[in-house]
């Protein structure tokens, strides 16, 4: 078997499709975000704008956070020393459930190395506690859940996205007896809409359901402490797990669930991504505590977010753009073409210092290839003018088709 020749008609089936994807070597600059350095492979150097990343509110650059890592990493070093069950739980790690718990209005929070291996472990795990459990999982759900509902050896149920009538459909078929879990989220991140939160949790109390509910690109942007989109509309306490992240709109890393001190319990006990991982570096924990305290206050940050999100969309709508707006933070301007993604993602950076990255299938279907832009706070006039200037440019130049799309 020659393997070296299977591993490269398997990438060069990427490289076909004009799907294969290129890291680009970017150096953050402190204090001076969303301005970059971006090194080229030749070896020397631009300037750059990033408008692809989730740190949505520039908490990665704030002083609070930073404080607090570096107190944490000169008072304990750089490692955690194991996983929690062994030496891995210290005073920051217990210290940042306590505030996501205090966050969600929830009993515990259990802190996982990202918000991915908290799906994925979590939803593996259901069906270990709550035998002959069916989970009815939203088809645009992220890879992390579909990798957990996959994994759990229980049944699912794969509900259209976002349809509450599909959803009772599925309910309705099955044993009204059976323990059951409805998986979905707030934000959905490729197409920036909104699950139907609380015709779900209808859905959920006429059948007896858990409510398991991703809030990754919420948490820190919506509600009136950051909790999510389930407090700005008063659902918390209808919704029995929530997932979130510590690395998007926090700016550090980790993720979470939050939900009552049984259920915390349990899957802490049962979940072998959670047993059998080396906890997050103190540092990291006491950075991202630190963030979560300071967003519980910060409005005027989330409102600049929201502000700068619907200055680009009505500037891009004014151009003919076809963007997708359902009225979220997240602006999706779609290209229909994997090569013609990576040409613009291409030339944007080259020529105009502007850094997004392509977004091809698998991530989203094909014939829906798009940019995906993430204004935040810090991101200034100018850094817009330019941007809005460049997609012009570069649609006129490419010949692309400027009609809009329908939210």
């Amino acid at each position: 078997m020659d393997y070296n020749a299977k591993l490269d008609a398997a990438l060069q089936r990427l490289h076909d499709e004009g799907r294969y994807r290129t890291f680009i070597d970017i150096e953050r600059e402190k204090g001076n975000f969303p301005h970059a350095m971006w090194r080229k492979p030749d070896g020397s150097q631009q300037p750059v704008t990033v408008w692809c990343g989730n740190d949505y509110l520039g908490m990665g650059q704030q002083e609070e956070v930073l404080t607090a890592m570096h107190e944490a990493l000169e008072a304990t070093g750089a490692g955690s020393g194991g996983t929690r069950n062994i030496s891995g739980t210290t005073v920051y790690h217990k210290r940042l459930e306590a505030e996501i718990a205090d966050l969600h209005q929830k009993e515990a929070a259990l802190l996982f190395t990202s918000a991915y291996i908290a799906n994925d472990a979590t939803l593996s795990t259901l069906p270990k506690l709550f035998p002959g459990l069916i989970i009815y999982s939203d088809e645009l759900n992220h890879a992390s859940m579909i990798e957990g509902v996959r994994r759990n050896g229980g049944a699912k149920r794969i509900f259209k996205h976002n349809d509450v009538a599909d959803l009772r459909a599925k309910l309705e078929a099955d044993d009204p007896h059976a323990p059951k879990v409805i998986a979905f989220e707030s934000i959905y991140s490729m197409d920036g809409d909104f699950g139907p939160i609380k015709e779900i949790c209808d859905l959920a109390d006429e059948f007896g359901a858990l409510t398991y509910i991703d809030e990754v690109h919420a948490v820190g942007m919506y509600g009136p402490r950051g909790a999510g989109v389930c407090e700005r509309d008063g659902l918390m306490g209808r919704i029995d797990i929530i997932n979130g992240t510590l690395a998007k709109a926090y700016g550090v890393m980790g993720g979470y669930i939050a939900a009552s001190a049984k259920m915390c319990d349990a899957i802490r006990s049962y979940a072998p991504g959670f047993i059998f991982t080396t906890s997050l570096p103190p540092a990291v924990a006491a950075g991202a505590a630190a963030s979560v305290k300071h967003l519980k206050t910060d409005q005027a940050r989330r409102d600049s977010q929201q502000t700068q999100a619907k200055i680009l969309k009505t500037r891009l709508k004014a151009l003919g753009l076809p963007i997708i707006d359902h009225g979220s933070h997240i602006v999706p301007v779609i290209v229909g073409d994997p090569v013609h993604t990576k040409a613009l993602s291409d030339m944007l950076l080259d020529q105009f210092g502007i850094y997004v990255q392509p977004i091809n299938f698998p991530t989203v279907p094909r014939g829906t290839e798009r940019l995906r832009f993430t204004p935040s706070p810090v991101h200034g006039p100018d850094e817009m003018d330019k941007l809005v200037n460049a997609l012009d440019n570069l649609w006129s130049h490419c010949a692309l088709n400027r009609a809009e799309l329908s939210a």
